[in-house]
């Protein structure tokens, strides 16, 4: 864990439980809710937008991070269905990062072999951010590595009663019964139905900032992820701490429920 000290404008970190090994298991689908943005502005007398726009350096440093480890899914919460709460400059400012983000970045995913996904009510978001959007997804198309997976204008529950109105008229529509309702069906009708039933599920989730809730964030698929919170503002974030979560995963004694002999 990182304890970040006011008085000194740094953080510490306290001594490490575990190592990073590359040669143990790493999380096939890592989910990271990026919090902090705004606190680390604040703590630099910044306004908010800049901790934001230096959030979305790290995504850059953590994306291609990750996909060097040999992880197969970054799934990052970028906006939220609760966000359109926040200031409507900062919503605009948030609305715009896309824009930058990708026009700057797409060259480098593609010299990654990093493939570009959405996932979220995407229809309600602004015409210049859906069109970055569409484009970036168009241009990483065909690259056949990670899946750098944003979560954006995203609700978990949201996101479930949609599947299940979904699952509903499709039961309807053929006269079927309840019975074929199984945990694979409404997997496949949840936003991450487009990846492989394998890597569906984040294996690890990270939450930046110090807090430690979901907040909304794949209630589903984390139902067995390890969870690892960790005192760092997202813009501090980096590959150190990164390799730190995932020694802390590969330290974990995973038995869904049952025993390991």
């Amino acid at each position: 864990m990182w304890r970040f000290f006011p008085q000194k404008n740094k953080y510490v970190q306290e001594e490490a439980e575990f190592t990073f090994d590359s040669n143990r298991a790493i999380p096939k689908h890592i989910a990271i809710i990026m919090d902090g943005n705004g606190r680390w502005a604040q703590n630099r007398r910044l306004p908010r937008v800049a901790g934001h726009k230096e959030g979305m350096e790290t995504v850059k440093t953590i994306t291609k991070h990750a996909s060097r480890l040999g992880v197969k899914v970054l799934t990052l919460y970028a906006f939220s269905t609760e966000n359109w709460k926040r200031p409507e400059e900062e919503v605009s400012f948030l609305m715009q990062l896309p824009v930058d983000f990708f026009d700057k970045f797409v060259p480098e995913l593609i010299k990654e072999n990093v493939k570009v996904n959405v996932m979220g009510y995407t229809e309600f978001l602004p015409a210049h951010t859906q069109d970055a959007v569409t484009r970036a997804i168009e241009q990483t198309k065909d690259n056949t590595g990670m899946v750098l997976n944003f979560a954006l204008n995203y609700g978990s529950r949201a996101e479930i009663v949609t599947a299940v109105k979904d699952i509903y008229a499709e039961l309807k529509k053929k006269d079927a019964s309840e019975e074929e309702i199984t945990e694979t069906l409404i997997s496949d009708h949840l936003m991450t139905g487009f990846l492989p039933i394998e890597l569906r599920d984040p294996e690890l989730l990270i939450r930046t900032s110090g807090e430690e809730r979901i907040s909304n964030f794949l209630l589903w698929q984390i139902a067995y992820s390890e969870l690892f919170f960790t005192d760092a503002l997202w813009p501090d974030f980096n590959g150190e701490l990164l390799e730190m979560a995932i020694a802390a995963f590969q330290n974990r004694d995973r038995r869904f429920g049952g025993l390991k002999k």
